[in-house]
């Protein structure tokens, strides 16, 4: 189960009324410092994630991208 909250002079209040029982073990995830962080946070592009994969493979052959069911399993070559 998740549960939602904030932080109010240092302890960790949630945002609905929970009965936990006492000595329950719990898990706090920080989402952002701030909701001004939340907000200036940059997620990387798709292209910026895979970007030191980028010219790593070599000795493909140069039809490999058409043919890589060929190349993997076997079928027939797509020409």
């Amino acid at each position: 189960m998740t549960y939602h909250g904030h932080v109010k002079n240092g302890v960790v209040v949630l945002d609905e009324p929970v009965e936990l029982p006492e000595g329950a073990e719990v898990k706090v995830d920080l989402l952002a410092a701030s909701p001004e962080d939340a907000a200036d946070e940059e997620i990387p592009t798709l292209y910026e994630q895979l970007e030191p994969f980028i010219g790593k493979a070599h000795g493909l052959p140069p039809d490999a991208s058409v043919n890589l069911d060929h190349y993997l399993y076997g079928v027939p070559k797509k020409e």
